[in-house]
């Protein structure tokens, strides 16, 4: 192993032996990657064997956050049977619900909706929402998922673009439309005036 990887294992060493969390001999967490793999077994195995489902690697990933990246579902919802929490946020500020949303895993999604997953969470280096990285990365499905979820399109990220902005952006005309559509009913609804016709 080359000098400039030493310090990144002997990291992930301690943060393992603080949590008492099982490493390969490269030193990612066991749990970790079969969480990445989708590997059951390993996974029921690790956590009847003492390892915390809410452990961390050295970048503040969960196995569910990985889980929910690769878009093992059955991993997911395994994990959150034993109690992984949803809302956790990796080193970068992502949440597993953005992870899922990002990589167009609806049913993730949904599952971790289902779970209390905060489908409005912002991160803080973007101001990016589940909603505008599934409409940047052309998800319509997972677009669709999120706002029948109860996600907000009229959310504005740090330079003051909703997610239809990000959409027609990124080159996906029809899904922009969809999502402004949908923004232009938000607004609608917002501003409707109060019917003061007296009841005669």
């Amino acid at each position: 192993m080359g000098a400039m990887w030493r310090p990144l294992l002997v990291c992930c060493l301690l943060l393992a032996a603080c949590e008492r969390v099982p490493v390969d001999t490269e030193g990612n967490p066991l749990l970790h990657r079969a969480a990445d793999a989708g590997d059951l077994s390993a996974i029921d195995r690790l956590i009847a064997t003492g390892t915390p489902v809410n452990a961390r690697d050295w970048c503040q990933r969960t196995p569910l956050m990985l889980a929910a990246q690769a878009g093992h579902d059955a991993a997911v919802a395994q994990l959150l049977a034993q109690g992984a929490y949803v809302d956790l946020h990796e080193k970068g500020d992502y949440t597993a619900l953005l992870l899922a949303a990002a990589n167009g895993h609806t049913e993730v999604v949904q599952q971790l909706a289902a779970g209390g997953a905060d489908v409005n969470q912002i991160e803080t280096t973007n101001g990016w929402t589940a909603l505008i990285w599934a409409a940047q990365q052309g998800h319509a499905t997972t677009v669709s998922a999120l706002l029948a979820l109860g996600a907000d399109p009229a959310i504005r990220d740090h330079t003051g673009m909703t997610a239809a902005d990000r959409a027609s952006q990124a080159g996906h005309p029809d899904l922009a439309a969809r999502l402004e559509a949908q923004l232009t009913t938000v607004n609608a609804t917002a501003i409707r005036p109060t019917d003061n016709r007296s009841a005669n």
